[in-house]
């Protein structure tokens, strides 16, 4: 079913030191360093332990997100396909909310569209037109990214690679759901766009058909790649669809707010760290 090299022992430790950097905020150095030829099937393979600990812990998983859906990020990392994580119940801010000073080790925001399944999807054969009899409705998000990987190496300057990535859960870190509430159908998904704005400024725009082509083909992916795993997309479940606009920074203080125009805004705050 998977292609891993690496010994279950070394996964099960990549994932352990994977958690625990998430709840100390200290990254750990990256695995691609330690493994040069660790494959990309075997970070999902470490990615499913780090959830399966997450769990154990008592979260709840109630999503999944999609990430690299553009050329230029797939270019930028080497591969060919999207990547994918899980979306996991204390990741979830309410629009407007704030994020606890300290609660990320280095936040980036992107923005994206979400689909909330009103029907299951099981691969193989996921088409975009099941994606949009399946989705109940799309809204506007945010997605948090973090890094619980070096993001650059201190002592070479090598850069975080796929697997790193993919290991730590595709960087997810959080998601804002926000905005108008929108039946699949009731709009041109490939021309929703988004203007992010960082304490008023406008730092980037983009429409949705940068994703693949159509937001919904992302969603389509996902089924189908998860399917050889005996993994389906759940009514119920939110899949956020992959990022029309470059990750920005966030600093302690900072505001960002999404505006979709018609389709409203999603926003979310970080708090400033203490000054104790």
């Amino acid at each position: 079913m998977t292609n891993t090299t690496l010994p279950d022992t070394e996964i099960a430790e990549l994932a352990r030191r994977l958690h625990e950097a998430e709840q100390t905020r200290v990254p750990i150095r990256q695995i691609s360093l330690q493994y040069p030829e660790m494959t990309v099937e075997d970070s999902y393979a470490v990615q499913r332990e780090l959830i399966r600990l997450k769990v154990a812990g008592g979260a709840v998983v109630r999503g999944r997100k999609i990430g690299l859906t553009s050329k230029v990020m797939q270019r930028a990392v080497s591969i060919t396909e999207p990547d994918y994580g899980a979306l996991l119940d204390d990741m979830f801010f309410d629009d407007g909310g704030i994020v606890p000073a300290g609660r990320f080790i280095r936040p980036r925001i992107e923005v994206e569209l979400a689909f909330i399944l009103g029907e299951p999807l099981t691969g193989p054969g996921v088409t975009l037109y099941d994606v949009l009899r399946a989705a109940e409705y799309v809204t506007p998000a945010l997605e948090i990214l973090d890094a619980r990987v070096q993001m650059a190496d201190p002592d070479t300057g090598h850069l975080r690679t796929i697997v790193d990535t993919i290991s730590d859960n595709a960087a997810d870190a959080g998601i804002v759901l926000g905005g108008r509430v929108m039946k699949p159908m009731d709009v041109d998904l490939r021309w929703v766009a988004a203007l992010l704005l960082k304490n008023g400024s406008i730092e980037d725009s983009g429409v949705a058909a940068s994703v693949l082509g159509h937001p919904a083909n992302g969603v389509a992916w996902l089924a189908n790649r998860l399917a050889p795993h005996g993994v389906s997309l759940n009514a119920g479940e939110v899949i956020l669809a992959g990022s029309f606009t470059a990750p920005v920074f966030a600093e302690p203080g900072d505001t960002f707010v999404a505006d979709y125009g018609p389709m409203g805004t999603v926003s979310i705050h970080f708090a400033k760290e203490s000054s104790e």
